[in-house]
C-alpha cells in the first residue's frame, strides 16, 4: 500500500512539472486568452463603474443642494422687496395674485404668435432639464438610541480599541510602504521589514479588525436576542486579554521573538493563548445572551456571528499544536490556517454584521432569509478546504491541490447568492447614497466582496496562479478582501450605529473625505501592485534575472506609497470623527444633573 501512494504521489509531481514546463513555454498571447486574467479585469471594471455611479450621485446632489441654496436667496430678497413695499403697493400686488388665480385658459393660447409673457402668474417653476431632479439633500437622524448603559460601555470601549490598533497597524504599513522606495531610511533591527511586516498585519488583523467585529457583534446579538449581555464582565475580561496579546505580540515581533510558523501566526504560543482566551469568554457570553433570548427565533446574524467564533477558536488550537509544525504537515496546516483566518473569521463574522446593519440602516428587512441561509452553510462547506491553492505546484499532493482549486470555484456559490441579497436589500435606495454617509462604505464594501472574493476563485487557477504566486498581485488581492471589504463594512457600521448610541453625529465634510481618501488610495494601491505584479511574473517566466524583475517595480511601488498613504491619512480623518461621535457633551451632562438634582429636591 504504501508502495502504490509511493508511485501515486511521484505521478503527481511528474504532472506538476509537465504542467509546469507547458506554462513556462508558452506565449504570452494566452495570459489574455486565460479565464482567470479576463474574468480579473472584467471585476476591476466593475469597481471601477461602481466608482462612477457614486460620483454621479454624489455631483448630483452637490449641484441640487446649489440649486436650493439659490432659491431660497431669491425667496430672501422677495421678502425683503415685500417688506419695503407701502401698504397701497403691496395690496395692489395681492389683488393682482388673486385675479391670475382665477383666470381659466381660453384653448387657443398655443396658437399665439406673439411675445411669450406670463402676465396671469401661470408658471411657478422653469427649467432646462426634461427630467426633474429628484435627488434629496442629506438627512441627520436626530434620535438617540436607548440602550443599557453596560452595553453602550463595552461596544465604546471595542471600537476605540479598534480604532488605535488601526491608525497604529497601517502608520507601520505607511512606513513599510516607504521603506520599498527607499530601502536605506534606517538600520535598526526593530524597524526591519522582516520583523515590521508581520506587526502591521497582525495589529489590523487581531487589533482592528477584531476588535471592531466584536464590538459592533456585541449590539447585534443583544438587540436581535431582545436581551442584555449575559455577563458584561467578560466582555471585559475579553477586551484586556485581546489588547494584551496584540501589545505583547507586537512587541516581540520587534524584538525578533515570533513563531515564524507562516504568515498571520506570527505570535509566539503564550501570546496566542491570550487571544484565544479572549475568543472563548467572547463566545460564551455571545452564546448565552442568544440562547437565553426573549425571542423564540435566532436572527441569521447570529449563525455567522457564533460560526465564525466556533470556528475561529478550533483553527487558532489546529495552529499552535505541535505535531502538526514539522515538514510539508505545517504547509497544509499553514494554508488551511492561513485561509480559514480570512474566510472563517473575518469574512463570516463580518457578514453576520452585514445581515443586521444594512437592513437597520435602510429601515427594510434582509431580502431573502432563504439566501443567507444558502450563503452560510455553502461557504462553511467549500471555504474549509481551499487553502491549499496558496501552493499550487509545491510538492503537496496533486490531488490536494486540485481539491483546493475545485472547492475555490465552487465559492461562486456563497460569494453570489450573498451578494445577491444584499444588493436586493438595496434595491430601490439607490438615492439614499445622496442622504446617507453610510450606505456609500456598505455598498462598495458589498461589491468588493464579490469583486475580491470571485478574483481569489479565478486566482486559484493553475495558469494565474503560476503568474501571479509570490508577486505583488497577491498583496493586492489581499488588500482588495481584508480593506475593501471587512474594513470599508466595518466603516459603514461604525457609521451607522455611533450616532444613535451616543447621539453625536461627525461632520459630513469630515465622512466624505475618509471615504474618498479610503476608496482613491485602495485603488491606486490596488490595480499599481495588479499591474506590477503581472509584469513580474512574466518577467519570471521569461527567465529575466531576479534583479531585473526588481527595477521593474519601482514605479509601481511609488504608487503603492502613494495609495498607502491616502489610506493613512483617511484613517487619521476616521479616528477624529469617531472622537466627535462618541465624545461626552458637558452641556448635556450639565442639563441631565440639574434636572436629577430639582427631581430629587
Amino acid at each position: 500500500m504504501e508502495l502504490i501512494l509511493h508511485h501515486l504521489c511521484a505521478l503527481g509531481q511528474v504532472k506538476a512539472l509537465m504542467l509546469q514546463f507547458i506554462i513556462l513555454n508558452s506565449s504570452r498571447d494566452q495570459l489574455w486568452s486565460s479565464p482567470g486574467v479576463i474574468g480579473t479585469l472584467f471585476l476591476i471594471a466593475i469597481v471601477l463603474f461602481i466608482a462612477v455611479v457614486i460620483v454621479v450621485f454624489r455631483l448630483s446632489s452637490f449641484f441640487d443642494r446649489l440649486q436650493k441654496k439659490s432659491e431660497k436667496s431669491t425667496q430672501r430678497e422677495i421678502k425683503q422687496q415685500i417688506i419695503n413695499l407701502e401698504d397701497a403697493d403691496v395690496d395692489e400686488i395681492l389683488e393682482s395674485r388673486k385675479a391670475a388665480h382665477r383666470y381659466q385658459l381660453k384653448g387657443d393660447e398655443l396658437g399665439s404668435r406673439g411675445e411669450i409673457r406670463d402676465e396671469k402668474g401661470l408658471v411657478d417653476y422653469l427649467t432646462e432639464d426634461p427630467e426633474n431632479p429628484i435627488v434629496d439633500e442629506k438627512k441627520k437622524s436626530p434620535l438617540k438610541m436607548e440602550v443599557a448603559p453596560a452595553l453602550k460601555q463595552i461596544v465604546i470601549w471595542y471600537l476605540a480599541a479598534g480604532v488605535f490598533w488601526l491608525v497604529f497597524g497601517s502608520l507601520i504599513g505607511q512606513y513599510l510602504g516607504m521603506k520599498f522606495i527607499w530601502p536605506e531610511m534606517d538600520s535598526a533591527r526593530f524597524l526591519s521589514f522582516g520583523r515590521l511586516r508581520p506587526v502591521h498585519t497582525n495589529v489590523v488583523f487581531w487589533g482592528w479588525a477584531s476588535m471592531a467585529m466584536i464590538g459592533l457583534g456585541y449590539f447585534v446579538v443583544v438587540r436581535t436576542s431582545n436581551n442584555k449581555i449575559y455577563r458584561p464582565y467578560l466582555a471585559k475580561i475579553a477586551w484586556v486579554l485581546m489588547n494584551l496579546a496584540v501589545f505583547f505580540g507586537s512587541v516581540c515581533l520587534m524584538s525578533g521573538i515570533n513563531n515564524g510558523g507562516g504568515e498571520y501566526r506570527e505570535f509566539i504560543w503564550p501570546v496566542a493563548a491570550f487571544f484565544a482566551g479572549g475568543l472563548i469568554l467572547t463566545f460564551y457570553n455571545f452564546y448565552r445572551t442568544v440562547a437565553t433570548r426573549k425571542i423564540s427565533e435566532i436572527y441569521i446574524s447570529n449563525w455567522y456571528l457564533l460560526g465564525g467564533l466556533v470556528w475561529t477558536i478550533v483553527l487558532v488550537v489546529i495552529g499552535y499544536l505541535p505535531q502538526f509544525q514539522d515538514g510539508l504537515g505545517e504547509t497544509v496546516i499553514q494554508g488551511y490556517y492561513m485561509h480559514q483566518g480570512v474566510g472563517m473569521w473575518f469574512m463570516t463574522f463580518t457578514l453576520g454584521l452585514i445581515y443586521y446593519y444594512l437592513p437597520a440602516s435602510l429601515n427594510k428587512p434582509i431580502y431573502s432569509y432563504s439566501l443567507g441561509v444558502l450563503a452560510f452553510w455553502t461557504q462553511m462547506l467549500f471555504y474549509t478546504l481551499i487553502g491549499t491553492h496558496h501552493f499550487v505546484f509545491s510538492p503537496l499532493p496533486w490531488w490536494l491541490q486540485t481539491v483546493a482549486i475545485v472547492f475555490s470555484a465552487g465559492m461562486f456559490i456563497p460569494v453570489v447568492a450573498g451578494t445577491t441579497n444584499f444588493l436586493l436589500t438595496m434595491r430601490g435606495s439607490w438615492s439614499d447614497i445622496n442622504k446617507s454617509y453610510v450606505l456609500p462604505f456598505f455598498l462598495v464594501g458589498v461589491v468588493f466582496y464579490f469583486v475580491g472574493s470571485t478574483q481569489g476563485s479565478f486566482q486559484a487557477f493553475r495558469f494565474t496562479n503560476f503568474i501571479w504566486h509570490f508577486t505583488d498581485f497577491n498583496v493586492a488581492h489581499s488588500h482588495m478582501t481584508m480593506y475593501g471589504i471587512i474594513t470599508f463594512i466595518l466603516w459603514a457600521c461604525f457609521y451607522a450605529i455611533l450616532p444613535k448610541l451616543t447621539g453625536h453625529e461627525p461632520p459630513q465634510l469630515n465622512v466624505g473625505i475618509h471615504f474618498w481618501l479610503a476608496f482613491i488610495g485602495l485603488f491606486a494601491y490596488m490595480i499599481s501592485l495588479m499591474a506590477g505584479g503581472t509584469l513580474r511574473g512574466l518577467s519570471w517566466m521569461d527567465n529575466d534575472p531576479f534583479i531585473d524583475s526588481v527595477i521593474l517595480m519601482r514605479p509601481y511601488w511609488v504608487w503603492r506609497a502613494i495609495g498607502g498613504s491616502l489610506m493613512f491619512v483617511s484613517h487619521l480623518m476616521f479616528a477624529y470623527n469617531f472622537w466627535v461621535m462618541v465624545k461626552s457633551d458637558p452641556k448635556t451632562k450639565a442639563k441631565h444633573t440639574q434636572s436629577l438634582e430639582i427631581v430629587q429636591s
